[in-house]
C-alpha cells in the first residue's frame, strides 16, 4: 500500500536518528524501523473505523431527530445519502476490517464528543452540502466524498491528532502519511471489495515468499550503515571543494542511500533513484540541497557507468 517514496522517507528518518546518535544498536534500529511502518497499518485501520463511527453517529442523530416533540419536515424525511454511502457499505461487510478492529482493540465509545465535533464540522462544510444536494448517486461520487473528507477535514482535525498522541508516538508521526494511504484506498476501492477480501497490506509483495518492500526497507537501511566508510570516500571525492564535516547530515544520508540503490539494488532504474533523491532533498534538507544532491549524483552516475559499477537487471533496465 505504501509507495516506495514513503518507504524511502521512513528509512531516511531512521538513518537520521542513527547518525544523530539516538540509537547505535543496529538490530534494535531495524526492528524500530519495521515496527514504525507496521504501526502505519494500525493507524490506517483506526482512521477507517473513525470515519465509519462518524457515519454511525449520523445514523443515530437521524433517528433521534425523528423523535423530537416537534419534528421538522427535514427531521421526518432526512437526507440519507451520507449514511447510505456505498463505501461504508463495502467496508462494514468486510470480514478483515472487522477482524483488524478486534485485533487492535478499536473502540470509540469513550470518544463520542470527538465524533460529534467532527460530524458537526462536516455538516457545515460546503463540499458536504453539495454532496447531499446532488441528484447523482454512484460509487464514484461516494468515493470522491470520502477523499474530500480525508483531504479537507480529517487532515486538519487537531482534536483527533491529540487523541492519537495519547495512544502511540507512532500514530503521531504517521498521521499525515496514513491520510495519504486513506485517499489512495478510497480512490481505488471498487465493487470487487468483497466481504472476504483482505485490506491492502502495508508492504507490497510479489508473491507469498517474497516481500519486495520489506526487503527493500531492510536492505537499504542495513547497506547504508554497512557501507558507511566506502560511501564517505565516494562522496568526499566529489566534494573536494567542501569540508565533508560541514555538509548537512541530511544531504550526506541522501547521497549514501542513493549510492546503495545505484550499486546494490539491481531492479531499481537509475533515473528513478536520481529523481527520488532530488525530490527528497527538496523537502527534507536545505534550500540549496536539491541542486547539490543533483550535481553530485549526476557526476557519480556518469563515473559508475564508466567503471561498470552499475549493473541493473530486468526488462528495460540494462543500458
Amino acid at each position: 500500500m505504501l509507495y516506495r517514496r514513503h518507504l524511502r522517507i521512513k528509512v531516511l528518518q531512521a538513518l537520521y536518528s542513527w547518525y544523530s546518535g539516538v540509537n547505535d544498536d543496529l538490530p534494535k534500529s531495524e526492528n524500530e524501523l519495521i515496527k514504525g511502518i507496521n504501526k502505519l497499518f494500525e493507524l490506517f485501520v483506526w482512521q477507517l473505523s473513525f470515519l465509519d463511527e462518524v457515519k454511525r453517529f449520523a445514523e443515530v442523530r437521524i433517528e433521534e431527530n425523528k423523535k423530537k416533540f416537534y419534528p421538522t419536515d427535514e427531521d421526518l424525511n432526512p437526507n440519507l445519502k451520507f449514511v447510505e454511502n456505498r463505501v461504508f457499505a463495502l467496508l462494514e461487510q468486510n470480514k478483515d476490517f472487522e477482524k483488524k478492529k478486534k485485533l487492535f482493540k478499536i473502540n470509540w465509545s469513550d470518544q463520542q464528543e470527538i465524533i460529534r465535533k467532527f460530524y458537526t464540522e462536516l455538516r457545515s462544510a460546503e463540499f458536504f452540502k453539495k454532496y447531499l444536494q446532488s441528484k447523482n448517486s454512484s460509487l464514484d461520487e461516494d468515493k470522491k466524498l470520502l477523499v474530500k473528507i480525508v483531504d479537507l477535514q480529517l487532515a486538519n482535525f487537531e482534536l483527533l491528532k491529540s487523541e492519537y498522541e495519547e495512544k502511540s508516538v507512532y500514530y503521531t508521526d504517521g498521521y499525515d502519511l496514513v491520510n495519504i494511504l486513506l485517499i489512495k484506498f478510497f480512490d481505488t476501492i471498487s465493487e470487487d471489495f468483497e466481504p472476504l477480501k483482505p485490506l491492502p497490506p502495508i508492504f507490497t509483495t510479489e508473491n507469498e515468499k517474497i516481500n519486495d518492500d520489506h526487503n527493500f526497507v531492510e536492505g537499504l537501511f542495513r547497506e547504508v550503515i554497512r557501507n558507511e566508510e566506502k560511501s564517505k570516500e565516494i562522496i568526499k571525492s566529489k566534494t573536494q571543494s567542501w569540508d565533508f564535516e560541514r555538509i548537512p547530515l541530511m544531504d550526506v544520508i541522501l547521497l549514501r542511500m542513493a549510492i546503495v540503490e545505484l550499486q546494490e539494488m539491481k531492479t531499481i532504474p537509475v533515473k528513478v533513484t536520481l529523481n527520488e533523491y532530488i525530490e527528497l532533498a527538496k523537502f527534507f534538507s536545505t534550500p540549496k540541497s536539491k541542486l547539490f544532491v543533483n550535481g553530485i549524483l549526476d557526476n557519480l552516475i556518469r563515473e559508475f557507468k564508466e567503471e561498470g559499477k552499475i549493473n541493473k537487471t530486468g526488462r528495460g533496465l540494462k543500458e
